[in-house]
Parts: structure tokens; C-alpha cells; sequence
């Protein structure tokens, strides 16, 4: 006998935006500008989105300290992607970059200044002048060391200006459909105060959900980046893309993972190995300290398996700022020196930083188009969109950031692609347009799905399973991989997956209940894992962020192809699509032909 649910609340909106981190409020600042009718569900409040804690900085040509040009933005960031981006997307991207900045200036956002009072900016890691030919280049425009602080709470007060609707503290269960026509029309949300469910029916709607990096032991990423739109898509038979790349940055804090900026290395920092060698002159004779991050991590790591680490156990590397003058540490990096201070009870002016290659970002995500419209391949049409569902930052893959994002360009990425789906909506969508029915039938399928999650017994706790599936993506999927290592990954995290069932909550309150918001979080991040550790297992070449220590070598013939993962009830079907090499305009900037990558 089905239950009769009383405590279901139904709303109606022009559009619904998931996620209020960077990408979430730029597209709810966007409509709501527009005067459609918004409504933009968070877990978190929006000044605590995950998006508060980037700090190097944001990508663009500005030209402030010495020439530029997005063409060269364009050529470095399909080169940092080892040729897996789309190169229609980035072209969008990068032309788009310096608006953007100038755009947000415009909204208050306080950006560090040169002595002549234009926006500073820093050197970054893969970023050069003159397609590569005229060295390093000073691209990344910062507040100091806190910019995507900055970022989110100018984005959030200029969200204010406009008459938006924001559903706080409410999380986004599942994707509302209508199965005749393939179309989104909303989510079901679950107000995490009271426990009370609440559906909300909007003609478009917007996944910024953010990253999934909580699938690792050790992660720079809040306790909040658990993947939940990406899992949402899953579950609708959505796939994710390119999966396999997650990107480990190289300045983790030793021992907890907390995230140190690229900007130290583009101040000046370099990273010394346990003989007090500046060992990156070894792989990367030209860029250094400042090659992208997936050279970087595999160089520390290789320093570390070859027995030159640091510390007692020769297990971590140094990042030294001692030399750096104290006023340029106080004006362009005061957070870092706290967070040394905090993390690894360091003085930066006295002795380096024990640090470690740490999970970092998500390349892979949903499908997305450079308009930021939801693809789900079909066998007629590999480029069919999602009607009414749209994604962006770092949930979506657009694909900006192929096997390896350049640092900065994340940012950016939330920024141009928030915007462009508010631009999009409101370009080609009316005010109060008509709203396809949903499937009631699968909503009440979904809720009865839910309260059983917070009913039932079982043998296994939260805490538990997230541990052991942290454990086995964080062995088995980190900086070097192999076929026994990715094997045996696939086998232990299905058995884990499928064990899911055992998993219970003590507290069976509906009242606030963090434990049960935990459980959510856990389903979300195990169908992330699962396609992760699948797509890895499945990709036999070495690409970006991707290193398969059985297949050295990039394969274009075989592999320059975008990986799909469709999860079903007990593993991971495992499909292709094709790169897009092609800019959106051949005259205007050509594309980028493939070579070899060299830093």
C-alpha cells in the first residue's frame, strides 16, 4: 500500500538554479536581473559554498603587467587540457575572460591593485605569452589570497540587488522529469529544518552543485563537495563526462590536506625535495615551479618514490617562502601565512612548508555544450541536449578543462558559464512560459525511496562506509595508476556500492537532522566514486591528470575521445564521445593541432 505524503510543498518558478557557490549565483544574478521569477536551493548558505575557499586568483587577458592576448589564453589552456577540451568552449571561455573580470570590478569586487590602480596580476602555472614562445605570463588577477572569498560575496550582494528567491539550508534530492519529451521541469528538495519536502516545477533549470572531491581520504575540498547534481543526472540516466581526470593539486598541507594557492609558486615560492634540491628544473626545464599542476604533482610524487622526500619519513616535499620579502607575503599572500601557521605550525619567513599532492577539482562532470545546456548522447545524436536543464563550474564539464585544468582558470570557468546559462534562458525563454507536467508516478517512487533511508536498520554507519570508500578511491585512483590497481579498485568499490542498502542512520528525527543530510551526501558520493573509478579503469593511455603507469604514453589514435559513464543498479556502462576540435569561429582564431605537451 502506498503512503499519502501531507507534508509536500509545490512551487512554481521561470527557473530553478541548484548551488549558490560562484557559478550558482552568477546565473541567479543573471535571470533575477532579467525580471524572471528565480529560485536558487543551497545546502549551505550561499557565503559558505565551497567557491569561499579558491584563492589564486581568476584567468584573464587584461594586458595590466605586461602584453596579452586571449588567443594565448586560448592556446595555453587547450594545451593544459593535453587536447581533451572542446576547443568551441574554451574559445567562448577565454574570449570572454577579460569582460568578465571587468564586469565583476564593476560589481565591487576587490581586486588587488598595481601602483598605477589597475587589477594585479599574478604569474600562474601553464600560463605563457605568444602561444608559448615568449615566456610567463602575468594572467591571473587576484584579491590577495582570498579571491574566491571575494568572489562569492560580491556575487551574493549583487544577488540581493535583484528580487531572487533563495531556498537556504534545502537539499536537492532528485531531478523532476517528463519522460515523453526528455525534458527537466524541476527538483525535489528536502528542507533540511524541518524535513518537510518541497517541489519546485521551473521551466529551466540550472545544476551548479559543484565538485565531488569528498570521494577521497585526502582532499582540499569542504565536507560539502559531495557531487549531488552530478549524482542527480545519474540517476536520470544522464552520464558523467571524462570522470577519470580529478586533478591533484601539488601544495596540499602535509598531514591535512588544506589547500595552499599556485600563487605562492607565481610570487615567487619554489618546492625544494628532502636533499634541499629545487628538483622541478629536472622535468620542467622551462616553466619549473610553474609547470600545470598534473606535471607538478607526478614530479613531487616521483621525488617521494625515489626515497628524496623530506621530513623522517622522506614522505612529503617542502614549499619554501622564506626567501619572499614580509611586506609581499603580508599584501599578496596573509592567508597562506596563516593557514601555515594553523595547519603546519610553520613561520613562512623562518623554515618551508611541508606539503603533499592533494585531491583538488573535478575536470570530468555533466555533458555540457559551450552554452552550458545538458547533453545526453544518443546513438543518432551524440550532441542531444537535456530540454530545460542547463549546468556549470565545476559540476559541469563543458569541456574547458579536458584531462587538466590550468589553475585560475576554475574561476573563470564558474563565472563565464553561470553567466552564459542565465544569457542563454533569458535570450531564448519568456517570463511565464508554459511548464511540462512531471512524472508523478517516479516522484512518489523517489520520496517513498527516502523516508525509507531515514526508517530503516541496517549494520554499517555513515562515517564507515564514506571511510572505506575514501580509502579505496585514494589507493587506488591517485597520482599514478595501473590495471592492478584500477581492477582491484573497481572490485572493492562495487561490493561497497552495492552494501549501501546496510547503511543506517541513529537518529531518526526529521528536525535538522545532519546525520541523515550525511547519509544524502554518502548515496551522492559512492555514484560519483563509482564512475570515477570505472572511467579510470577503462582510459588505457596516459593523458593530464590521468597517469597509467601500464600505458606511458598519450594515444591519440585510440584515445582522444570523451569518456561517458552511465551508472546502473550494480556497475558502470562504459561509452565514448567524440573531442570537439573546432573553434566557434575558424577565421576568428584557429584551432589549436594537436602535439607534444612540453613545459
Amino acid at each position: 500500500m502506498k503512503r499519502v505524503f501531507q507534508n509536500v510543498t509545490e512551487h512554481t518558478f521561470d527557473a530553478l538554479v541548484i548551488g549558490a557557490g560562484g557559478a550558482g549565483l552568477r546565473a541567479t544574478m543573471g535571470l533575477a536581473e532579467k525580471g524572471f521569477n528565480v529560485a536558487c536551493v543551497s545546502k549551505l548558505f550561499p557565503t559558505r559554498s565551497h567557491t569561499v575557499a579558491a584563492q589564486g586568483g581568476i584567468n584573464a587577458s587584461l594586458g595590466n603587467i605586461t602584453r596579452d592576448d586571449w588567443k594565448w589564453h586560448f592556446y595555453d589552456t587547450v594545451k593544459g587540457s593535453d587536447w581533451l577540451g572542446d576547443q568551441d568552449a574554451i574559445h567562448y571561455m577565454c574570449k570572454e575572460a577579460p569582460n568578465v573580470v571587468l564586469e565583476l570590478e564593476q560589481f565591487g569586487l576587490p581586486f588587488s591593485r598595481t601602483k598605477e590602480g589597475k587589477i594585479y596580476q599574478r604569474a600562474f602555472g601553464g600560463q605563457s605569452l605568444d602561444y608559448g614562445k615568449g615566456g610567463q605570463a602575468y594572467r591571473t588577477a587576484c584579491a590577495a589570497d582570498r579571491t574566491g572569498h571575494a568572489l562569492l560575496h560580491t556575487l551574493y550582494g549583487k544577488s540581493l540587488n535583484y528580487k531572487a528567491n533563495f531556498f537556504i539550508e534545502h537539499f536537492a534530492l532528485e531531478l523532476l522529469m517528463n519522460k515523453e519529451n526528455n525534458t527537466c521541469v524541476g527538483s525535489l528538495v528536502y528542507n533540511m529544518e524541518d524535513g518537510s519536502y518541497h517541489l519546485i516545477h521551473a521551466k529551466n533549470t540550472i545544476i551548479a552543485t559543484g565538485g565531488y572531491g569528498r570521494c577521497y581520504f585526502s582532499a582540499t575540498s569542504a565536507h560539502t563537495c559531495t557531487g549531488d547534481g552530478n549524482a542527480m543526472c545519474l540517476r536520470k540516466n544522464i552520464p558523467l563526462q571524462d570522470a577519470e581526470f580529478v586533478q591533484f593539486h601539488p601544495t596540499g598541507v602535509y598531514g591535512a590536506g588544506v589547500l595552499l594557492t599556485e600563487g605562492c609558486r607565481g610570487e615567487g615560492g619554489f618546492l625544494l625535495n628532502g636533499e634541499g634540491e629545487r628538483f622541478m628544473e629536472r622535468y620542467a626545464p622551462s616553466a619549473k615551479d610553474l609547470a600545470s599542476r598534473d606535471v607538478v604533482s607526478r614530479s613531487m610524487t616521483k621525488e617521494i618514490l625515489e626515497g628524496r622526500g623530506a621530513g623522517e619519513d622522506k614522505d612529503h616535499i617542502l614549499l619554501s617562502l622564506c626567501h619572499l620579502p614580509d611586506d609581499l607575503l603580508q599584501e599578496r599572500l596573509p592567508g597562506i601565512s596563516e593557514t601555515a601557521k594553523i595547519f603546519a605550525n610553520v613561520d613562512v619567513t623562518q623554515e618551508p612548508v611541508p606539503v603533499i599532492p592533494t585531491v583538488h577539482y573535478n575536470m570530468g562532470g555533466i555533458p555540457t555544450n559551450w552554452k552550458g545546456q545538458v547533453i545526453a548522447p544518443t546513438s543518432e545524436n551524440e550532441n542531444e541536449i537535456v530540454h530545460g536543464l542547463w549546468a556549470a563550474g565545476e559540476a559541469a564539464c563543458s569541456s574547458v578543462h579536458g584531462a587538466n585544468r590550468l589553475g585560475a582558470n576554475s574561476l573563470l570557468d564558474i563565472v563565464v558559464f553561470g553567466r552564459a546559462c542565465a544569457e542563454s534562458i533569458t535570450t531564448h525563454h519568456e517570463k511565464d512560459e508554459h511548464i511540462e507536467d512531471y512524472d508523478k508516478d517516479s516522484l512518489h517512487e523517489d520520496i517513498e525511496t527516502y523516508e525509507t533511508f531515514l526508517e530503516k536498520e541496517g549494520s554499517i554507519g555513515v562515517g564507515e562506509m564514506r571511510l572505506a570508500m575514501q580509502k579505496i578511491m585514494q589507493n587506488n585512483a591517485g597520482v599514478f595508476r595501473n590495471d592492478e590497481r584500477l581492477q582491484t579498485g573497481v572490485q572493492e568499490l562495487t561490493s561497497l556500492y552495492n552494501q549501501f542498502d546496510q547503511v543506517y542512520v541513529k537518529d531518526k528525527s526529521r528536525l535538522f537532522n545532519t546525520e541523515y543530510v550525511e547519509l544524502l551526501e554518502l548515496k551522492n558520493l559512492l555514484d560519483n566514486a563509482m564512475v570515477t573509478m570505472y572511467s579510470a579503469n577503462y582510459r588505457k593511455e596516459s593523458r593530464g591528470a590521468h597517469s597509467h603507469e601500464d600505458y606511458p604514453e598519450r594515444d591519440d589514435e585510440n584515445w582522444l575521445v570523451h569518456s561517458l559513464g552511465y551508472l546502473t543498479l550494480n556497475d558502470v556502462n562504459m561509452k565514448t564521445r567524440s573531442v570537439i576540435q573546432s573553434t566557434l569561429d575558424q577565421e576568428e582564431v584557429e584551432s589549436i593541432p594537436l602535439a607534444k605537451r612540453v613545459y
